[in-house]
C-alpha cells in the first residue's frame, strides 16, 4: 500500500500550523516548526495569493495529513458522507475519528497516529475479542478495544500505562489504562472533535 515516506515536519510547515504528527516532539523546542514556521521549499517565505480554491485545497490536505489518509481513501470517505442524511462535513470527520488507529491515539496508547497505525498493523489490538490489524477499521458504538495479552508487556504499552492521564481522552471514549482497554460509548459529534479543520471548505472543494 502506498504511503507518505517524507519528513512529517514538512507537512506541518506546508499547512502553516502544527499538526502534531510527531507526538511529544511537537510540544518541545526541537520542533522544526518553532524555528521555521513557513512552508518548505525555495519560495516558502514568499507571499502566496490565497484564492478560494487554495483555501479549500489546503483544508482538505490538512485533514488528510492529520489523519494519515491518502487521497483515494479520503475521497471514498467523502462520497460515503455525501450519502448520509446529515451534514456531509460533520459525517466526514466522524468517519475519520472512528478509524481504529485514531481511537488508539485518542485513548493515549500511542504518541501519534503514525505510531498507533503501526501498533494496529502489528496485531496488538482486539475489537470485541477479535484480533484486528487494519488501521482503517471503523469502530462502532459500544465496541471494546483492548491490547492483546502478551502485547501488554511491550515497552510502548508499559510507557502508555505509566503516562495514563497525561492527555485528555474525548468524552465519546473511555480509556481504562489498568486493563489497557478502550470503551466506545458513542460516535463523536462535531462539537467534541478538536481537529482544527474547516470541513465546509472540503465539502465545497469536492462538490465543484
Amino acid at each position: 500500500m502506498a504511503r507518505y515516506t517524507g519528513a512529517d515536519c514538512r507537512r506541518c510547515r506546508r499547512e502553516k500550523m502544527k499538526l502534531f504528527l510527531k507526538g511529544s516532539k511537537c510540544d518541545g523546542p526541537k520542533c522544526p516548526f518553532e524555528s521555521r514556521p513557513f512552508p518548505p521549499g525555495q519560495h516558502g517565505r514568499g507571499r502566496t495569493k490565497e484564492t478560494e480554491y487554495l483555501l479549500q485545497l489546503r483544508e482538505k490536505q490538512k485533514a488528510r495529513r492529520v489523519y494519515g489518509v491518502l487521497e483515494k481513501q479520503f475521497r471514498g470517505y467523502y462520497e460515503e458522507a455525501v450519502g448520509k442524511q446529515a451534514k456531509t462535513g460533520e459525517v466526514l470527520l466522524q468517519i475519520l475519528e472512528s478509524r481504529l488507529d485514531n481511537v488508539v491515539y485518542r485513548a493515549g496508547y500511542a504518541h501519534s497516529r503514525d505510531m498507533a497505525r503501526q501498533l494496529v498493523k502489528h496485531g496488538h489490538f482486539t475489537v470485541n475479542g477479535k484480533k484486528v490489524d487494519i488501521p482503517s477499521y471503523r469502530v462502532k458504538e459500544h465496541d471494546i478495544i483492548e491490547v492483546r495479552g502478551k502485547s501488554k508487556e511491550l515497552t510502548p504499552f508499559i510507557v502508555a500505562q505509566a503516562q495514563a492521564g497525561s492527555r485528555t481522552v474525548p468524552a465519546w471514549l473511555e480509556a481504562i489504562p489498568s486493563q489497557m482497554k478502550v470503551l466506545v460509548h458513542s460516535l463523536p459529534a462535531r462539537q467534541v472533535i478538536d481537529t482544527q479543520v474547516q470541513e465546509q471548505l472540503i465539502v465545497e472543494l469536492y462538490s465543484k
